[in-house]
């Protein structure tokens, strides 16, 4: 850390997800874990039939915003 702001890991950088973040992050909806999508850019609730999509390395973790899985 310098002048108090965390320091970016090179996956965030470069604007992709942190794959650290799913140690904790769960689903909103049914709260079981999530899995990685790396090609779609998504994080998948197998539970809830869900994909979350990520924009900039951020995960958008709104039902609202979510995939219904096929």
């Amino acid at each position: 850390m310098t002048d108090g702001l965390p320091q970016l890991v090179p996956e965030a950088e470069r604007g992709g997800f942190d794959r650290r973040m799913l140690e904790a992050l769960v689903c909103p909806l049914t709260q079981a874990p999530l899995h990685y999508d790396a090609e779609r850019q998504e994080l998948v609730s197998k539970a809830a039939a869900l994909a979350f999509p990520i924009r900039r390395g951020i995960p958008i973790m709104l039902v609202d915003e979510a995939r219904p899985l096929d």
